[in-house]
């Protein structure tokens, strides 16, 4: 039986992937070989080829090389966007090595927890963070490098680093740690030994249930999203990207750095996220392809300086982490003239495994399967399939599917299940399919609110919020009530220069939805918290107000 959503899949492209018979490190070599004097990276004024590039990455796996890196090692990676993050990276990579892609907001406990998990001896780390990484050579870490970002950028350009940033200066580091002096010492790396099946990146789930955990992902896995992504996306060697997702992120990684690096197109990086310097690189630099997440997009659309003609340049954009509120679609469809493309992907599978067709995209929606992937919906607690239209916990099959928790045997045994010959992960996201086969999240399986017998899905619910004229974020979480065990309580971000009081968004929320979705409570803030992914860490708020309520 035809799957209902090939009836809407993008002409031209196969339903199947090629061979995944090449690592990530051959295929960005094979880049090189094709465009060698083609642009790869963009910071702060410079740009640097892929043979620039190309070479660096030799002379860092060289030096990793020196330091007794050898193959299956894992080299951890605690750094912002920057030339030297891609330079890292793929370093790691051609030294046979796996990547640890570490959240740049971590520090020393956390740092201690992933290089005592890994069993990671070496790390190459920003210098502005390396106050948090010096404890660990204390028998942790036998060797740390750290990058002075403004090293990789002209001085002369008129867009300055973050604040902080452009002040560092690698002269005032030991001369063990500095990142050209590693480069300039020539170390040659040996012959490639990986192979697609080797262990090349492992990226730590967020840990929301405990500890984070490392997802395996090989050459293989991680070539998965790649060369389907390119293909369902028609991107190329002539596309430009704006680099604004974090690069520890998978989907940063994969997009903003990875596909463009195998696609021969230019990376214009940006080390963290500003609406105002975003807008000024897409039009300075005539970015085509602009990959964000929702928190992203709402920051550039409340921006009122903003106007068509920055945007004239992109061909595409869209993104994922959170669906894309109505009211914010429209007002990027009125800005760039262009539908944002929703994708879905975790940790877990590396980014994407469901992508909305470009041809034929919904909102609010998830996608359809990507190539190779069979994803399906089953009752959380039974694990039998649910008929089209029943919400149920969303289960993917896919090439791109990790391999395992790192060292976590239990763990990778309770996400995984075999059905019609094929493994299955639970993903934990709450969802459904509709008539045309295209999947719709409702939430994390966790955070469903129960308002008195009643489920209420706070994303629906952040969804409708978003339509009013004076909210800028929303946030909404459940806490204790006495009579009903949970009730609706929204974080609210007004609009610049706006006035709201409570009385009157918890009205206006009557008018548009179901009594027992509304909030009960509404408390205003200046800013969200989010992690350094750019998603709203709604734990956060839940706990605190949790807290305040058993203090009560």
């Amino acid at each position: 039986m035809t799957p209902l959503h090939h009836r809407h899949w993008p002409p031209g492209v196969a339903h199947d992937l090629p061979p995944l018979d090449r690592t990530l490190t051959q295929a960005v070599a094979a880049t090189v070989a094709r465009w060698p004097d083609q642009v790869a990276t963009v910071y702060h004024g410079r740009s640097v080829t892929y043979r620039a590039l190309w070479d660096r990455v030799e002379r860092l796996a060289g030096w990793l090389a020196a330091q007794g890196v050898a193959r299956g090692d894992r080299v951890l990676l605690y750094m912002q966007n920057s030339p030297q993050y891609v330079e890292a990276y793929h370093a790691i990579l051609r030294a046979d090595a796996v990547v640890v892609p570490v959240n740049p907001m971590s520090r020393a406990a956390e740092l201690d927890h992933l290089a005592r998990d890994t069993g990671g001896r070496v790390m190459l780390a920003g210098q502005e963070l390396l106050d948090h990484a010096r404890s660990l050579l204390d028998g942790r870490l036998t060797a740390i490098l750290a990058a002075t970002y403004c090293e990789a950028a002209d001085p002369a350009c008129d867009l300055p680093l973050p604040a902080g940033l452009g002040d560092l200066r690698s002269g005032d580091l030991d001369p063990g740690l500095r990142w050209e002096d590693a480069i300039a010492a020539g170390h040659i790396p040996p012959v490639a030994q990986a192979g697609p099946h080797d262990l090349a990146v492992l990226p730590y789930s967020s840990g929301t249930t405990g500890a984070p955990k490392g997802c395996m992902h090989s050459h293989a896995t991680t070539m998965a999203v790649l060369e389907g992504g390119l293909a369902w996306q028609r991107v190329d060697h002539t596309d430009r990207h704006l680099a604004c997702l974090p690069m520890f992120h998978v989907t940063g990684m994969q997009v903003g750095m990875n596909g463009a690096l195998i696609s021969g197109g230019t990376i214009v990086i940006m080390t963290r996220w500003d609406r105002r310097m975003a807008a000024t690189l897409i039009k300075r630099h005539q970015i085509t392809r602009w990959r964000s997440i929702a928190t992203m997009a709402i920051d550039m659309v409340n921006d009122p300086d903003v106007t068509p003609a920055d945007f004239a340049s992109l061909r595409a954009i869209g993104g994922g982490g959170a669906a894309m509120p109505a009211a914010i679609a429209d007002r990027l469809k009125a800005l760039t003239g262009l539908d944002y493309i929703e994708g879905y992907g975790l940790s877990e599978t590396i980014a994407g495994t469901h992508v909305n067709p470009v041809h034929r995209p919904k909102r609010q929606c998830l996608g359809i399967p990507v190539q190779g992937v069979d994803s399906r919906i089953v009752d959380p607690d039974t694990l039998a399939e649910l008929p089209q239209g029943e919400v149920g916990e969303i289960v993917t099959a896919a090439p791109q599917l990790f391999l395992g928790y790192w060292n976590r045997p239990e763990a990778t045994a309770a996400v995984f299940f075999d059905r019609d010959g094929r493994q299955f992960f639970r993903t934990g996201d709450l969802g459904y399919v509709d008539a045309d086969g295209y999947f719709f999240m409702v939430d994390r399986l966790k955070r469903m609110i129960n308002a008195g017998g009643f489920k209420v899905w706070p994303a629906e619910v952040e969804a409708l919020m978003f339509a009013h004229p004076g909210i800028a974020e929303a946030c909404v979480i459940g806490v204790p009530d006495a009579r009903l065990g949970e009730v609706v309580q929204a974080h609210v971000v007004p609009r610049a220069g706006v006035t709201l009081t409570a009385a009157e968004v918890i009205a206006w929320c009557h008018s548009r939805m179901s009594a027992y979705k509304c909030p009960r409570s509404v408390m205003f803030t200046d800013s969200l918290p989010k992690s350094g992914a750019g998603k709203v860490l709604w734990r956060v708020l839940q706990d605190q107000a949790r807290d305040l309520a058993g203090a009560a």
